[in-house]
């Protein structure tokens, strides 16, 4: 447990100096709070004009977080960051020397970063729920109502696992422009052309991002044939974060420095 403790305030340590990790989680925060509310009060101001068909399907809860779309972008480099920083600057081979359990070194960094985004996507997810809902003013929903709190609470989830994925990702890939050259589109492009195009749709279900998005959804899109629940898309996406993780730890027991 010492040795544990040591890596712990280790790794803590290593994030905390280098500016640009913790400058991405702050940017994840407001720009995630701030496009949310924009796109609430767009929305309020749209209301009056939309069809039965949309009143009905609207949702108030999952509109405020609108902004985790590009939030996640910060999230990502986050994670990517945390990670590949020490193989950037050549800093990976004093750490495995200090601690040549890898796996201990790679809980050990997965953990404090894990517990750093996750105060922070539920800081952001509570934030942009209360700050949208303001905006929404008569058309909003309240944190008592059906559904709404797990949403807000999967939507501090789905941001955490994000940040995790892409340590994941980059623990296998140990540089940044690969890791953000994959990640980035898979996120922002495949992803989105997968569960767009009828053909692919089914298999843009069971992504990550997809998936997890479903614990956020108060009010189910019309038409929505999914096949899994709220709680069932953010067990895919953990899924996957475990994957990435337990790949990343492989490579990185079977690799030198």
């Amino acid at each position: 447990m010492a040795a544990v403790s040591r890596v712990l305030t280790s790794e803590w340590t290593k994030i905390r100096s280098v500016r640009s990790t913790v400058w991405t989680l702050g940017i994840a925060l407001v720009v995630t709070v701030a496009l949310g509310a924009l796109i609430c009060l767009l929305a309020s101001n749209d209301f009056g004009t939309m069809s039965p068909r949309d009143r009905i399907a609207f949702d108030p809860t999952n509109i405020s977080f609108a902004g985790m779309g590009l939030g996640q972008l910060a999230m990502i480099v986050f994670g990517v960051l945390v990670v590949s920083n020490e193989y950037s600057t050549g800093m990976i081979r004093t750490s495995l020397a200090a601690v040549p359990q890898r796996g201990t070194f790679l809980f050990g960094k997965v953990a404090v970063a894990a517990l750093l985004a996750l105060v922070v996507s539920f800081v952001t997810a509570f934030l942009s729920f209360f700050v949208g809902q303001a905006m929404l003013g008569t058309h909003a929903a309240s944190l008592g109502d059906p559904g709404v709190l797990r949403a807000v609470v999967g939507g501090g989830l789905y941001m955490t696992l994000i940040a995790v994925f892409s340590m994941g990702v980059a623990t296998m890939l140990r540089s940044p422009m690969p890791a953000l050259g994959i990640l980035m589109p898979f996120f922002f492009l495949i992803s989105n052309i997968l569960g767009n195009v009828s053909a692919t749709e089914k298999i843009g279900w069971y992504l990550p991002d997809q998936a997890g998005h479903k614990v956020m959804q108060v009010v189910a899109p019309a038409g929505d044939e999914v096949p899994y629940g709220p709680w069932g898309g953010f067990a895919i996406m953990l899924a996957w974060t475990v994957a990435a993780l337990l790949c990343g730890y492989l490579l990185l027991k079977r690799r030198d420095a």
